[in-house]
């Protein structure tokens, strides 16, 4: 960028350091005790790279790399790049669950952005709930920003052959309790689980996040897929830092690319990759701070029919090394835009492009992992979106993780409480459930449990396991693991804790799940329904409270609004906060 670029623009950074005043003077001079010569403060672009580096959070403990590529890139375009942390909400060993503290990085993300002087962000994200707090946080304030995602690991190795991270511990911990394999070989399985730097290598949350994060024009083209060790996931950050600085001078603002438009584009994405039920929740949460109206209904009109086409883990067999040896997302929306199933390819993405463009002319390298459109893993892969007596406000269910025979299912609930109960229920012999039983877990919603833990894909009795029964129809209002698979309902609103009628269903009770139709019922009269709700005593969620725990109960949305909380949703703008001195 030329200096008479830089004029072109009024830069935000320029009202901290743009005076000779007193303040002029003190913003620069306690900048200057890092070594920064006075030259980095005339007219140029200071670019945030908000950082989610944590060691605590295994899949961003690469990020201090992956920042140093992006700040070469931002020097190298006339820009300074300034590095700041942010609360780092990891799925992989955060407790209760990352999803508690999304709201809280998203808060963070907000403040740090807009309290600051920079002119644009880059967000550096990865594991599953960093891309949607930063993206969120980011919307909330509106200035150009990028995503640069930290990229999944390579394939895991067991016994010489490819194992998926998160979606291996789910299937060996069912073998073990179904008595296939032994304690010894499922602990040996952890040395190859997990052999390099990045996210979960199948289509779990991280990775359909990378993929939402692509598709909604908000960062370069493969940022979805290259591996976290490539040499090209570094290329990829450089030429970031440098497409931020070229944005800030044509004031391409998150506001441009975050249309209705790139969010349908992104819904019909996720079909097409299996992509995980967590982004229903995400996006709507991003969609509310940026001001776009996407709702529940919007999954069905965009979404269904749409094959997908993505062959990996869950939902089928490959891994994300593989999908990006493939082509990567590009070949994805090649496939959608050549079949006419993407549904606006004059979207605006952040290299300034529609998303046709940077996809049209995309190579396809393997068929078996970008399959072809009337070679489908599944011909419908679109979110399910159920609604009924069980679910008034809606939930969901995930059809390339789910048995086909089991998506229209008649059977009787087998309850638990919650998720305390349901671990000490499960295991015992004499549990009254066979293979048509529909397993019910109540109290683990944004509420109840609270922030929604990823315990919704309840592991089987072991009794049926060892009969060789291999999925069930489950229902409950909390999340799953974007790694996770079968035939489970999840995110039923109203949750049972804010006094939804999941809180009702009773052992024996017949209940109708109709994917097709759209429909979940408990087979009850509306009399009751009415008479059990009349009788029932909402609590709250066991267990001592922090500070943080209390706000997030008193003021988180459901899940059919995005779990976000009800005074954050809206964009509040980028304007400079008053003097403080």
């Amino acid at each position: 960028m030329s200096e008479n670029d830089n004029k072109k623009v009024k830069l935000r950074s320029a009202e901290w350091f743009g005076s000779n005043d007193k303040n002029g003077f003190m913003y620069r001079s306690w900048m200057k005790n890092q070594g920064i010569p006075d030259h980095e403060f005339q007219g140029k672009p200071i670019i945030g790279i908000c950082n989610t580096w944590s060691e605590l959070t295994p899949c961003n403990a690469h990020f201090r790399k992956l920042a140093e590529h992006v700040k070469r890139g931002i020097l190298e375009a006339g820009g300074f790049p300034v590095e700041f942390p942010v609360f780092s909400n990891g799925e992989s060993n955060l407790r209760p669950t990352a999803m508690l503290t999304r709201n809280l990085a998203s808060m963070d993300v907000e403040e740090s952005i807009r309290g600051n002087p920079m002119d644009a962000v880059v967000l550096l994200v990865g594991c599953d709930k960093t891309t949607p707090a930063l993206l969120m946080g980011a919307a909330s304030v509106d200035l150009p920003t990028i995503v640069v995602t930290g990229g999944p690991m390579l394939n895991g190795k067991l016994n010489g052959k490819n194992i998926g991270s998160g979606t291996a511990v789910w299937q060996l911990h069912e073998q073990v309790k179904g008595g296939e394999i032994s304690m010894h070989e499922f602990l040996a399985a952890e040395a190859g689980h997990s052999r390099s730097a990045g996210t979960c290598n199948t289509m779990g949350t991280a990775s359909t996040m990378a993929c939402m994060a692509e598709s909604l024009g908000t960062s370069l083209p493969h940022n979805a897929a290259i591996p976290a060790v490539d040499a090209r996931r570094y290329v990829l950050a450089h030429m970031s830092g440098i497409r931020i600085v070229e944005m800030v001078r044509e004031d391409l603002k998150l506001s441009k690319i975050l249309t209705k438009e790139n969010f349908e584009n992104a819904i019909r994405v996720n079909a097409a990759i299996g992509g995980s039920t967590n982004a229903v929740i995400h996006l709507k949460a991003i969609a509310g701070r940026i001001g776009v109206d996407l709702e529940l209904e919007d999954w069905t009109r965009v979404g269904r029919g749409m094959p997908t086409i993505v062959d990996l883990l869950p939902s089928g067999r490959f891994l994300m090394e593989e999908f990006y040896y493939a082509g990567g997302l590009p070949a994805v929306i090649r496939r959608m835009g050549d079949g006419n199933l993407l549904p606006n390819p004059n979207a605006l993405t952040v290299n300034g492009k529609t998303i046709w463009e940077n996809c049209q002319d995309a190579p396809i390298y393997d068929d078996e992992v970008v399959r072809p459109l009337d070679k489908p893993l599944l011909k419908d892969g679109g979110i399910c979106i159920l609604r009924g007596n069980l679910a008034p406000r809606g939930a969901v269910l995930k059809p390339s993780a789910a048995t086909p025979a089991l998506m229209q299912h008649r059977g009787q609930a087998v309850v638990f409480e919650d998720f305390e109960h349901y671990k000490s229920r499960i295991m015992d012999p004499n549990l009254e459930v066979d293979a048509n039983s529909v397993l019910v877990m109540k109290n683990c919603g944004p509420k109840g449990y609270p922030g929604m833990a990823e315990v919704g894909n309840m592991g089987l009795p072991p009794k049926l396991l060892a009969a060789g029964v291999k999925d069930m129809v489950r229902i409950s209002d909390a999340r799953m693991s974007g790694t996770a698979y079968g035939t489970v309902v999840l995110h039923v609103a109203p949750e049972a804790m804010a006094g939804g009628p999941l809180g009702i269903v009773q052992d024996g009770d017949w209940i109708t799940l109709d994917c097709a139709g759209g429909e979940l019922n408990l087979e009850i009269t509306d009399e009751e329904m009415a008479a059990r709700q009349a009788v029932r005593v909402t609590g709250s969620a066991p267990g001592p409270k922090t500070g943080y725990q209390q706000l997030y109960i008193e003021h988180v949305l459901q899940a059919d609004e995005g779990c976000d909380f009800d005074f954050l949703v809206g964009n509040r703008g980028s304007a400079v906060p008053r003097h403080s001195h």
